[in-house]
């Protein structure tokens, strides 16, 4: 059955591996995750650092924002734990906050193992795994705005930095959320693709999301931002999930296998992961 698969051209595999997938579902609701559990996981771990960390955070925000709108300031300056914010902060509600946020890295894991057709893990398994993604993407998330301007260079030097890291930090997730099930070799090509499609994809909405911001805000108020960020979002994940989701398909290609030295896959076949 594979072989059979694999004989179909590669645009028509692609084509049916995101209809299989169903990318716009995947992608909602990783946005939704995101903004509903991973934003607040922010604002409560930037209530507790140090104003330099903080400092940090909010320049990494306002290279995924632009720098330019007042109302990418607003923004960056609630997510990256303003004075007002913190006083509403306490132990509490800083550990709901973090378990809650292990349903992103939860609904990132459900992204993996439905590109590989993989049936989901144990959650003893996963367990760790879902927290110890969290703390290692908040971790790289503070360094975004380094990243972003080169050390200093500038972007000819900042977008190849961002790309790189990018790559590693979605081919690290792939194997960690798959549980090691997938070598890491097959899991190269769809991180190149998530990594360098997302990076491309906030140089680009750093030109456009200022004025959508401020358009919303001016349309519908303050709630005209969360519209906006979450289109955002959902914009952001589609292209994660459809990089994910070809990166299988690209797999799976004899010159692909050959570059990365990837061994033939066995004639069992694989079982679509129930959705």
């Amino acid at each position: 059955m594979q072989t059979a698969a694999r004989a179909r051209p590669l645009a028509v595999r692609a084509v049916r591996q995101l209809a299989a997938v169903n990318i716009l579902d995947l992608a909602t609701r990783l946005a939704a995750q995101a903004f509903l559990a991973a934003l607040p996981m922010i604002i409560a771990v930037a209530s507790f650092c140090p104003v330099g960390w903080r400092t940090e955070l909010r320049r990494s925000l306002r290279s995924l924002f632009g720098s330019g709108s007042v109302e990418a300031a607003r923004l960056d300056q609630v997510y990256s734990g303003e004075p007002q914010a913190l006083h509403s902060w306490g132990a509490v509600s800083v550990l709901v906050a973090l378990l809650s946020a292990t349903a992103f890295s939860r609904a990132l894991q459900r992204l993996c193992e439905r590109c590989w057709g993989l049936p989901p893990s144990g959650v003893r398994i996963l367990l760790w795994r879902w927290a110890l993604w969290l703390f290692v993407w908040l971790t790289a998330l503070f360094f975004q705005g380094v990243l972003h301007d080169g050390f200093g260079v500038g972007p000819v030097l900042g977008f190849p930095l961002q790309a790189v890291a990018a790559v590693l930090m979605w081919w690290w997730t792939q194997h960690l959320l798959l549980a090691g099930r997938v070598p890491w070799r097959p899991l190269l090509p769809g991180a190149v693709l998530a990594g360098v499609g997302a990076v491309a994809y906030s140089q680009l909405a750093a030109l456009w999301l200022p004025v959508a911001l401020r358009r919303s805000v001016e349309r519908y108020g303050p709630l005209g931002s969360v519209f906006t960020l979450l289109s955002w979002l959902i914009l952001f994940f589609t292209i994660v999930a459809i990089g994910i989701a070809l990166g299988q398909v690209l797999g799976q290609e004899k010159p692909v296998r050959r570059m990365l030295r990837i061994a033939e896959p066995s004639a069992e076949p694989v079982t679509r992961a129930s959705r």
